[in-house]
């Protein structure tokens, strides 16, 4: 197993990080806890794929229950989608969660590549959350959650053979972000997000879009500024799929149910009026 180094010695480095922090610190959201609560596997990322109708049909006192079943259904989907552009992934190599929230994904890397797996936040509830789960699972020899910022984690130079963020870039400088990525991952090495962007015509003038900032205490980047910097930074764009389509059932469904947030309206404009996209890059470290 690789040594890996203590953090730097200060991770939150400005009043926005300490904020974001805070936010997720206090964060108890039942559409986060609930939803994973069906099988321990928590995420903070939104779900994939058409839903069974079926969920909606039958007895009304189990109806939110089916519910809820469903959309974690959809949002482990989501995760095996962006797992499955990490390419071809050896035990012995070793992967990285940047913004891991309570560590679903990488508890779900693991268990698909038997490689070791590090996730970091810079909340430590949610790290705190996340090592425990991976403990009460028996995989802590292999999955670790650390808290550390994604912008400068000490980690080893080269280290890593793919990293990925799941809807965590937007809390970031992506010039920033892309930089330490390259430095961390191996030459040949796969970066993946999958993120909401703006459209570079529209979505600056979206009210949508700016709701959704606002409730996510986040900044939307445009899609372009995706490309500029990795390009910048030694990451070639290898896949580019707009997920837009396949996320709209998600938000339609939670919409229905008890974890609604009040956040989905605003999604679901955002995605229909074509301000906003759900958008997987896969790049290459050259």
């Amino acid at each position: 197993m690789t040594t890996t180094p203590e953090a730097p010695a200060t991770v939150l480095r400005t009043a926005y990080q300490q904020a974001v922090a805070d936010y997720w610190n206090n964060e108890k959201d039942p559409v986060n806890l609930r939803l994973g609560e069906v099988d321990d596997l928590y995420h903070h990322h939104y779900g994939l794929g058409d839903y069974d109708p079926s969920v909606l049909e039958g007895p009304e006192e189990t109806r939110d229950a089916r519910i809820i079943e469903e959309l974690h259904r959809l949002e482990s989907a989501q995760a095996d989608v962006l797992l499955d552009h990490l390419g071809p992934v050896a035990p012995e190599q070793r992967l990285l969660d940047a913004g891991c929230g309570r560590g679903g994904s990488s508890i779900m890397a693991n268990a698909r590549f038997g490689c070791q797996v590090d996730g970091i936040s810079i909340s430590q509830t949610q790290v705190d959350f996340a090592n425990a789960e991976a403990r009460r699972r028996g995989v802590d020899d292999k999955v670790h959650y650390h808290f550390r910022n994604m912008l400068d984690t000490g980690f080893p130079t080269g280290d890593f053979q793919g990293i990925w963020n799941n809807e965590s870039t937007m809390y970031v400088d992506l010039h920033e972000l892309f930089a330490e990525h390259a430095r961390q991952l191996a030459r040949g090495g796969r970066y993946v997000t999958i993120t909401g962007c703006s459209n570079d015509v529209t979505g600056g003038r979206s009210k949508a879009v700016s709701r959704i900032d606002e409730h996510y205490t986040c900044n939307i980047h445009p899609r372009s500024a995706y490309f500029k910097a990795m390009v910048a930074n030694g990451l070639v764009p290898m896949h580019v799929v707009d997920l837009t389509p396949t996320a709209i059932p998600y938000w339609e469904l939670r919409a229905k149910s008890s974890v609604a947030t009040g956040v989905e309206d605003p999604f679901l404009t955002a995605y229909r009026e074509g301000s906003f996209h759900y958008l997987l890059i896969a790049a290459d470290r050259i």
